[in-house]
C-alpha cells in the first residue's frame, strides 16, 4: 500500500518523498519532466553558475586597485553553458540515487486527481491516503500586443552563446533584477522597466533603494512608474520597438530582446477540482499553516502553494508536510524564509521590513550598521552596503533583518537562526565575531537597534 503519493519531483518534492520513507512509509513520486525542477534544471543552480561567472569577471576588473595588471580574454559563453549543464546533470543524478537508496518509487508522466485520494499517470491510477502536490511554477508571459515574437526567457538567457543587446527586462522582481546585473555583467545594455513605484517592492525601502543605485551606478536604465502598452518590430532593423508609458511621459527604445522572468504557479490541469482543492486569486494552493490544503488530506508545499515561490521555501515545506503526512502536526514558519538575490552588492533579507511593520502597527527601533566602517569591507573594497535590523521597540524582538553588501545571502543565515531561537537585539548585540570578517556588521546592527552602537556617530 502506498502511504503517500508526491507530485512533482523538483526541490520540495524529491525532499518530501525522501522523508516521507525516512518515517517508514512508502512513496510514489511522479515527474513529468526532468528531476529537480526549475531550481536544478533552469533556475537556482545555472543562474547561479551564470553570477559566478559575472562575480570572477568583476573580480577581475577589480584587480588593478590590489596592484594586480589583470585583463579579460573575450569571454567563452559556451563554456558556462557547458558547465552549467554539467552541474545541473551531476545534481540531477544524485538526486535519482537518493531517492532510489530511500526506496521512492519514481513514476515518469504527468498527473492528474480522479479523486481526493486517486491520482492518474498515463492511464495508471495511484491511490494514497496522503498527496503531497510540489508542481512549481511556470513562466508567466502578460498580455502585451507584440510580446511573444520579441521575449526572450530566462530559460533561453541561461542558454545563450551570444548575449543580445539592448534588452528591455519587463518588471522588477528578484528574478528580473538578478538577470539585470548578469546580462550587465557581459556588456549587455540594459533597460529596467516597472510599473510600480520602486524596484523590489516587497523588500525594505533601504534595500531597494541601495539595489536601484548600483544599478543605475552600472549603467542599467532603471525606469520605475512605466507600463509597456505594446512592441512592434522596429524600421528600419531588426529589433524591436518597445511603446512605454508613464514617468515623463511616452518613451519608445529600441531593443534586441525584451526578458520575460515572471513565474506563476504550476497548478493548471492538475484536476484540482475533482479533488476538492481550492486556488486563491493569484491562482496558488490555499495551505494552512500545516500546509494542508482545502482538501483534508492533501498538501501543497513550494511554489504551488505562492508566498516568496524559493526552492529552500519549497524543500523546508517538504519536510513540515511529509511529517503531517506520516502523523505529527507540525506548523511552518512562514516569518522565517529567508531571501538572497547573488546581485552586486548581494542582498540577503529574512522577517518584517520597517514598511509592513509600520502597517500592523507596530512600535519598532530600527538600527544599522555600513559596509564602510566594517574592517573587511574596507580592506577587501566592498564596502557597499549595509545591514538594517527592525525590531519590537519594547521587548527587542527582531522582527526583520535586511543586508545589502558582500556575503548577504550567507549572512542572512545568522539572522534566521537569531529569530528562530527568539534572540532579541540585546542578545544578538552581545554575541562575538571573528575579526575582520562581514558578520560583524550584523553584531554591530543589533548594537545600534538595542542604542549603544560602539562604531557609529551618537544618534
Amino acid at each position: 500500500m502506498i502511504d503517500t503519493i508526491v507530485i512533482g519531483g523538483g526541490s520540495g518534492g524529491y525532499a518530501a518523498a525522501i522523508r516521507v520513507s525516512q518515517l517508514g512509509g512508502r512513496t510514489v513520486l511522479i515527474e513529468g519532466g526532468e528531476m529537480g525542477g526549475t531550481c536544478v534544471n533552469r533556475g537556482c543552480i545555472p543562474s547561479k553558475i551564470w553570477m559566478r561567472a559575472a562575480t570572477l569577471l568583476h573580480g577581475i576588473r577589480k584587480a588593478r586597485e590590489f596592484g594586480i595588471a589583470a585583463s579579460v580574454e573575450p569571454v567563452d559563453f559556451k563554456a558556462i553553458v557547458d558547465r552549467k549543464n554539467g552541474v545541473s546533470a551531476d545534481i540531477r543524478a544524485g538526486m535519482e540515487a537518493l531517492l532510489q537508496n530511500n526506496g521512492v518509487e519514481v513514476v515518469r508522466g504527468r498527473a492528474a486527481f480522479k479523486s481526493p485520494r486517486e491520482v492518474e499517470v498515463d492511464g495508471r491510477v495511484f491511490e494514497a491516503p496522503k498527496v503531497i502536490i510540489a508542481t512549481g511554477s511556470v513562466l508567466a508571459f502578460p498580455d502585451i500586443p507584440g510580446l511573444d515574437d520579441a521575449a526572450v526567457t530566462t530559460d533561453q538567457v541561461l542558454e545563450m552563446t551570444e548575449p543580445p543587446s539592448p534588452v528591455l527586462i519587463l518588471n522588477a522582481n528578484p528574478i528580473e533584477v538578478e538577470m539585470a546585473f548578469l546580462l550587465n555583467a557581459f556588456g549587455v545594455a540594459v533597460i529596467l522597466v516597472t510599473d510600480a513605484p520602486r524596484i523590489l517592492g516587497r523588500e525594505d525601502r533601504d534595500t531597494s533603494q541601495r539595489i536601484a543605485q548600483s544599478l543605475r551606478e552600472k549603467g542599467v536604465e532603471v525606469l520605475t512608474r512605466h507600463s509597456l502598452r505594446s512592441i512592434s518590430k522596429a524600421e528600419p532593423g531588426n529589433g524591436w520597438t518597445c511603446f512605454l508609458s508613464g514617468g515623463a511621459g511616452e518613451r519608445a527604445p529600441v531593443v534586441q530582446k525584451v526578458l520575460v522572468a515572471s513565474r506563476k504557479p504550476a497548478t493548471a490541469n492538475l484536476g484540482l477540482q475533482r479533488a476538492g482543492v481550492e486556488l486563491d486569486g493569484e491562482g496558488a494552493i490555499r495551505v494552512t499553516r500545516q500546509l494542508e490544503t482545502t482538501a483534508r488530506g492533501i498538501y501543497a508545499i513550494g511554489d504551488a502553494a505562492g508566498g516568496w515561490m524559493l526552492s529552500h521555501a519549497a524543500s523546508s515545506m517538504a519536510i513540515v508536510a511529509a511529517e503531517n503526512c506520516m502523523g505529527k502536526n507540525g506548523t511552518y514558519p512562514f516569518h522565517l524564509v529567508p531571501r538572497g538575490l547573488w546581485t552586486f552588492p548581494e542582498v540577503g533579507a529574512v522577517g518584517l521590513s520597517e514598511e509592513e511593520a509600520e502597517k500592523k502597527g507596530l512600535e519598532v527601533e530600527v538600527g544599522g550598521s555600513p559596509y564602510a566602517v566594517n574592517g573587511l569591507a574596507m580592506l577587501r573594497g566592498d564596502v557597499g552596503g549595509a545591514v538594517k535590523i527592525v525590531s519590537d521597540a519594547k521587548h527587542g524582538e527582531i522582527l526583520g533583518v535586511h543586508i545589502v553588501g558582500a556575503g548577504a545571502v550567507d549572512l542572512v543565515g545568522e539572522a534566521v537562526l537569531a529569530m528562530q531561537l527568539e534572540a532579541t537585539v540585546n542578545e544578538l548585540a552581545r554575541s562575538i565575531r571573528v575579526h575582520p570578517t562581514f558578520s560583524e556588521t550584523v553584531v554591530d546592527a543589533a548594537r545600534d537597534a538595542a542604542n549603544w552602537a560602539l562604531y557609529l556617530p551618537k544618534r
